[in-house]
């Protein structure tokens, strides 16, 4: 469980707010999409939740654990973090790299080659074929395959996901969503996943938090959000996947319109 209580960032001293009283609890084996444009405060909520940053005010709890309370390089070695060109090592082959993880956590922790094997089969990557690869000879899709492989070998189950999808094409990204939605449900994982795409958030995520300028304007489920937007901003952002929807019909109903 992921708990944040009245959490601010500020850089100035309190004369602006990059966050701004944002409390929300992310329940065992859940996902919540933090949703909002560029400047709303999201990817700094999930780097203060990982300790990148550490928050102005408030209190922010994993599992009951106030996090300052734990070394910060400890803690991000217990979370799984994936991110946008998730940047591997170019030196290193993609076993050597999914290894790491193993090694950072300290004698005992070792990854196995077999661990390692079992890692790639899990997001769908033959490890005869991929194990010796270098980043440079794998696709973006591949290559952010291989981050959730990384994030997984932690054997945490909190995941923090920031952006993992947006510079993929629809095809790739489509398919990388899917194969997050099974590891998460098959590993049981409490998720945390940044997105500025509602149609993504209301596809992944069991939650889904509406910030704007550090403010959370709106949280609860798809279903409730659709149902209730509850503030104008919200129903802006609903605006875009009804209207996809919209032009799909539209393109099913006359398949010649395109051509």
């Amino acid at each position: 469980m992921i708990e944040l209580k009245s959490v601010y960032k500020t850089w100035d001293h309190g004369r602006s707010y990059t966050v701004k009283d944002v409390s929300f609890t992310v329940q065992s084996g859940s996902v919540l999409a933090l949703l909002g444009g560029s400047g709303s405060g999201k990817s700094t909520i999930v780097k203060m939740i990982n300790r990148l940053i550490e928050p102005s005010r408030g209190s922010i709890k994993i599992d009951g654990e106030e996090i300052t309370t734990v070394d910060p390089v400890l803690r991000r070695r217990r979370i799984g973090y994936v991110f946008q060109g998730i940047g591997l090592f170019p030196q290193m082959t993609v076993g050597e790299d999914i290894a790491v993880v193993g090694k950072l956590q300290g004698k005992g922790h070792e990854l196995s080659a077999t661990r390692i094997d079992e890692l790639l089969d899990l997001v769908q990557l033959p490890p005869d074929k991929f194990r010796e690869r270098y980043p440079h000879e794998m696709s973006g899709g591949q290559r952010q395959r291989v981050g959730f492989a990384r994030a997984v070998a932690t054997n945490s189950r909190i995941m923090l996901l920031d952006e993992p999808f947006g510079a993929l094409d629809p095809v790739t990204r489509d398919d990388l969503q899917q194969q997050f939605v099974s590891l998460q449900r098959n590993l049981g994982l409490t998720a945390v996943i940044v997105t500025h795409d509602m149609s993504e958030a209301l596809l992944l995520a069991d939650t889904i938090a509406v910030l704007h300028n550090g403010e959370l304007l709106r949280i609860g489920s798809g279903r409730e959000l659709l149902t209730n937007p509850g503030h104008e901003y919200v129903r802006l952002m609903l605006d875009t996947p009804r209207r996809h929807a919209e032009q799909l019909h539209e393109l099913m109903s006359n398949p010649g319109q395109g051509t």
